[in-house]
This record gives structure tokens, C-alpha cells and sequence, in this order.
């Protein structure tokens, strides 16, 4: 019994004290070497007369698939800058955000019934600013509810916004786009410029690559599951309003 625990002690004092190796992390997407995106960013960063503003709802920080800070790194410096908050302006950033809000040139990407599209927009007035709610749509919707100062801002949506290349995701209805592809189809409307879609979310298609290599599978919306008889469960009311609301006034949706 002695010698038992005596192997025991000295297993135990065998232990190091240092904390495991970690695998190397990108200094720059913060993701694990082996499934770092960087390479796949534009080079140099995109320069843009425009800015984008993300106004993001803190429950997205914690995703780890994150396309915002795509965004940031495939755009020159500052011309992609994100707020965190369940309210604009707050106190962390009332006097530098409010600034921005107040200025004509800012415009403000929500699909309501007063909402012009941003192809109509005269781009002759620009360079624009324009502000992102990044979350789901419940927590867009709640943002913006308790956000008057956005009440003001000129109202935008997209049109053509095509299907989501994020595909390793289930998005609600066909026309839901991440973050990264809802500002890079912005942009090259804003900038005239069409190849810039495919140049910013070049990372993105990079991510879903890896992640299909490696046994994710791809991701039909729910809105494409249920036309196709394929929804594994009853719709419900969140999901059947937005799908009403998308339909009506969104003319597909879009994904903040």
C-alpha cells in the first residue's frame, strides 16, 4: 500500500508546472496558425472613400466565426470602425459616434418601409458613411428600438444581394448576409467599384473551405428547407414573422 502511494507522489510531483503549449495564434485574425485566413485578405487593404461604422450587439464578440474583423483588416486603416453596445451612442463612445451621426453624409443600412435603395442613393454627393447594426435580427431590431438617435439617419437597403457564400452557416432566409458580404456589396455600390465584393470577402471563402475540408457541411437557409419540405421542425413565430417581413418589405432580407 506504501509503495502505491509513494508511485502516486511522485507521479504527482512529475507533474510540470508549466501550462500546456498552446497552438500558435495569427497575431492578426487571433485564429490558430493552421486555420489562419490572412493570406486570402486583399493586398494592400482595400483604400475607399467611404467608411463603414459597425454597430455591434456584444453577443456577436462572442462568436467564433466573426466576420466584422474581416472587414477591418481587408479595408485601410479606419475605414472600418466597430462600436460595441445594446444602445448608440452610450457612454464609451457618445461624443465620437454622435459625431458621425449628426454628419448629412451618414447613411443607415435597415430595411424598413422608408428605406430607399442604396443603388438609387446620388453617389456624386458622397464620399458616405455608413452604419451596420451587426447582429441577428431580433437583436438589430432591439438596437435600433432603444437607439433613437439612428431614427433620423437616412434609411438604405440593398437589392440584388444574391445568396451568402457563408455557407458552413444556417441563415434564416435566402437573402441573410454576413457582416463582411453586406458592407463589401455596399461598397462597391458606394464606390462603384463591383470587384470589390469578391476582393473583401475572399477571407470568408477562405474560412468556409477549411471548415469543409475538415467534415463541416454545407448550410442551406431555413427559408430554402422549408420551400423544400426539408425543416426538421414546426416553424416558429420568430422565424414565420421574419420570413413575412423579408417578403414584404425587404424583398429577401439582409443579415446586420
Amino acid at each position: 500500500m506504501e509503495t502505491s502511494e509513494n508511485e502516486a507522489w511522485l507521479d504527482l510531483v512529475g507533474i510540470s508546472a508549466d501550462p500546456p503549449e498552446r497552438r500558435d495564434k495569427c497575431e492578426q485574425c487571433k485564429r490558430p496558425a493552421v486555420v489562419c485566413w490572412c493570406p486570402a485578405l486583399p493586398h494592400p487593404p482595400e483604400a475607399v472613400a467611404s467608411q463603414i461604422v459597425i454597430l455591434q450587439h456584444p453577443a456577436e464578440e462572442k462568436r467564433s466565426l466573426r466576420t466584422a474583423l474581416m472587414l477591418q483588416l481587408g479595408l485601410a486603416p479606419g475605414k472600418c470602425v466597430v462600436y460595441k453596445g445594446k444602445r448608440f451612442p452610450n457612454h464609451k463612445n457618445h461624443a465620437e459616434l454622435q459625431r458621425i451621426l449628426d454628419s448629412p453624409t451618414t447613411l443607415l443600412l435597415y430595411p424598413s418601409r422608408d428605406s430607399v435603395p442604396l443603388e438609387e442613393v446620388d453617389r456624386s454627393a458622397g464620399p458616405y458613411t455608413l452604419v451596420l447594426i451587426d447582429g441577428t435580427w431580433p437583436q438589430a431590431k432591439a438596437i435600433y428600438a432603444s437607439s433613437p438617435a439612428l431614427h433620423s439617419l437616412r434609411q438604405v437597403k440593398l437589392i440584388a444581394v444574391g445568396i451568402s457564400d457563408y455557407i458552413i452557416r444556417t441563415q434564416p432566409t435566402e437573402g441573410c448576409l454576413s457582416t463582411l458580404e453586406t458592407a463589401a456589396q455596399c461598397l462597391a455600390v458606394l464606390e462603384s467599384r463591383p470587384e470589390l465584393r469578391q476582393s473583401l470577402v475572399r477571407p470568408l471563402h477562405t474560412l468556409c473551405k477549411y471548415q469543409l475540408d475538415n467534415g463541416a457541411v454545407e448550410h442551406q437557409s431555413k427559408e430554402f428547407l422549408l420551400k423544400n419540405n426539408q425543416y426538421p421542425k414546426p416553424i416558429g413565430k420568430r422565424l414565420s414573422r421574419l420570413l413575412n417581413y423579408s417578403n414584404t418589405v425587404c424583398g429577401g432580407g439582409n443579415d446586420t
